[in-house]
């Protein structure tokens, strides 16, 4: 498989470039409709939140449910859309919240678990690209993402909007002025980290056939988004896993020249994810780290800055690189085999 494509002409380039754009059309477009869904919350105190998800969407779920669990305490789970679609089971969600994140909002597995936990009497939250959608239709509360048209098969603008949009409701939520003022920031922050230059992570994983993509609590969600593209646009089979769970089986496979691109952000799990890359390092594994140093591991450029936005600024960076490695590997990142944008599971 040959390709002669521009990396600059792809729609996967163009299309995550506008991220920042994206953040700042949130921003301006759901101020008041976080404000009062964060009154509406706080009346309500959900007992637990429900994420319902397929693909970049589920991995933004990911992200929710850290971010929810550490900041407000409360439960959160990820909804089996099979549970509603195939075995039509009744799920007890009374006092609940239902979080579904969709860039098309038309899958009928995402509106079958919406349909049947609005009927147990959970309060629908719908983060949704596209506002005319059945999924916006049937929530009490629909967020914008404001990403406009992607027309490439790999989501990436409408994925950082998720995370985005998940920062501001729990903010709002939470009253958290401090992780408000930072997700004013990211929209600026975003277009540096579009700057960046990975270009080591391109000449280490151009010949690769096998990786792992490591992060921790708030960047697991990216690792296993980072796995996903690597995964569709280049043809890498990319496995993404919990710091904590590598060493529970999976680091048998790391040998001496065995990839490991690691990302890390500045909390509570940056010192263990950061010993973590220097062990493997050491083992003459090939790392590439975002977000840390280490000692003989490569070092990819990353902004630094609050421990919730840095994952976005990371998985920027990341984007730019991806579409370069898929064309360097021969592939086209905007139509990867066998894939189409929307896809409708039952």
């Amino acid at each position: 498989m040959t390709t002669h494509i521009q990396p600059q002409a792809t729609s996967l380039y163009q299309e995550a470039a506008q991220a920042a754009q994206t953040v700042r059309a949130q921003l301006r477009t759901n101020q008041q409709p976080m404000d009062e869904l964060g009154r509406r919350l706080r009346q309500l105190a959900p007992r637990a939140v429900v994420t319902c998800a397929r693909g970049s969407s589920d991995h933004a779920a990911t992200f929710a449910k850290y971010l929810i669990e550490t900041r407000l305490g409360v439960l959160v789970s990820s909804a089996a859309p099979s549970i509603s679609s195939i075995y039509a089971a009744k799920p007890q969600l009374q006092n609940t919240l239902l979080l579904a994140i969709s860039q098309s909002g038309a899958s009928p597995d995402l509106l079958a678990s919406v349909a049947s936990a609005k009927a147990a009497g959970a309060l629908i939250v719908a983060m949704v690209n596209a506002q005319d959608s059945p999924l916006a239709q049937a929530a009490d509360h629909t967020i914008a993402l404001c990403a406009g048209a992607e027309r490439s098969v790999a989501a990436t603008k409408s994925y950082i909007g998720s995370l985005a949009a998940i920062i501001h409701l729990v903010a709002c939520w939470a009253e958290d002025e401090q992780l408000l003022q930072a997700l004013r920031r990211v929209p600026e922050q975003l277009e540096h980290a579009w700057q960046l230059d990975w270009q080591q992570a391109l000449a280490s994983l151009t010949a690769t056939q096998d990786l792992y993509v490591i992060g921790r609590g708030l960047g697991l969600a990216i690792a296993q988004e980072a796995a996903l593209k690597l995964k569709e646009t280049c043809g890498l089979h990319a496995e993404a896993l919990s710091a904590a769970e590598l060493r529970h089986g999976p680091m048998a496979l790391v040998k001496a020249g065995f990839p490991v691109l690691i990302f890390a952000q500045p909390d509570e799990t940056h010192a263990g994810v950061q010993a973590l890359a220097a062990e493997l390092a050491a083992r003459d594994a090939r790392v590439l780290l975002a977000g840390a140093t280490a000692s003989k591991a490569i070092p990819l450029p990353t902004e630094t800055t609050h421990p919730v936005t840095q994952p976005l600024l990371i998985i920027q960076s990341f984007y730019r690189m991806v579409n370069s490695l898929a064309i360097a590997r021969g592939y086209d990142p905007d139509h990867p085999p066998l894939l189409r944008k929307v896809t409708e599971t039952v």
